[in-house]
């Protein structure tokens, strides 16, 4: 290969007829993933030199904000926007960048999945603030500035699915909810309004495939972009669920504060 060129091994099809596709181009400073890829789009012909169809994947804001990009890259759950192309030559000591869709979705197509499983656990945990009336003139709660600090940290999170791509514990024979929802249920459970549904979202984390079955892999928070602390997240649900369960089983009112 020569010196300025790389290579895009891309694993491509739809699901039940995937296969490995290669693509040279030129290695350009400051090139990253998404960049290579539109070069491809532009003539895509194989290391080979066949015409194929064009490779398809999602992107949208370009800079590691909405989450759309996710792909595996070299084995790792990321952001292809950036992925850059010297940095990951420079990681792997190659000039040949692998590209697959996430595992744990089903494939659409080429490098795009379809993450609507994620969506459905955010509706299943109350993911929102539940609010009376849109058009009070009266000032919600104060937030202490602390408070909010500790809470922002969550609230960057993309709906990505790194960190369900990266987790053992999800996969065809479970129904692990996976550390993105339970990171959420901290978030909302902490908002001073939010937290009228507390209960109701600890418990869909004492059901089936909740939070008793994270098995503390931590891989999560390895590859979270956002770098969000889901292990620290998933061990103060743990505690809450548990101060739950026996508020339950002692037969105390419910907390609704």
């Amino acid at each position: 290969m020569e010196e300025d060129k790389c290579v895009l091994k891309i694993y491509r099809g739809v699901e039940g007829h995937q296969y490995f596709e290669e693509f040279e181009l030129e290695r350009k400073h400051g090139l990253n993933v998404i960049s290579a890829l539109m070069e491809i789009q532009k003539n895509p012909i194989t290391k080979e030199g066949k015409k194929v169809e064009p490779v398809v994947w999602e992107m949208a804001c370009l800079e590691e904000v909405c989450g759309s990009c996710s792909m595996i890259i070299n084995g790792v759950p990321r952001q292809a926007c950036t992925a850059l192309i010297d940095n990951l030559i420079s990681e792997n000591k190659s000039k040949v960048i692998t590209l697959a869709p996430f595992s744990k979705f089903r494939v659409i197509r080429d490098l795009v999945v379809d993450r609507t499983s994620m969506f459905e656990k955010l509706k299943k945990i109350k993911g929102w603030v539940p609010i009376e009336e849109l058009h009070s003139q009266e000032f919600g709660p104060k937030i202490s500035p602390e408070k909010q600090e500790a809470m922002y940290v969550e609230s960057t999170c993309m709906t990505c699915g790194c960190c369900l791509e990266a987790c053992p514990q999800i996969n065809k024979g479970s129904k692990f909810i996976g550390a993105q929802a339970i990171s959420q249920v901290k978030l909302f459970n902490a908002h001073p309004t939010g937290e009228v549904l507390k209960s109701d979202r600890l418990h869909v984390l004492m059901e089936e495939g909740g939070i008793s079955e994270c098995g503390n892999a931590q891989n999560c928070k390895a590859v979270c972009p956002k770098k969000i602390p889901l292990t620290q997240s998933i061990a103060q649900m743990g505690k809450d669920v548990t101060k739950e369960f026996f508020k339950i089983a002692l037969g105390l009112p419910e907390n609704k504060g």
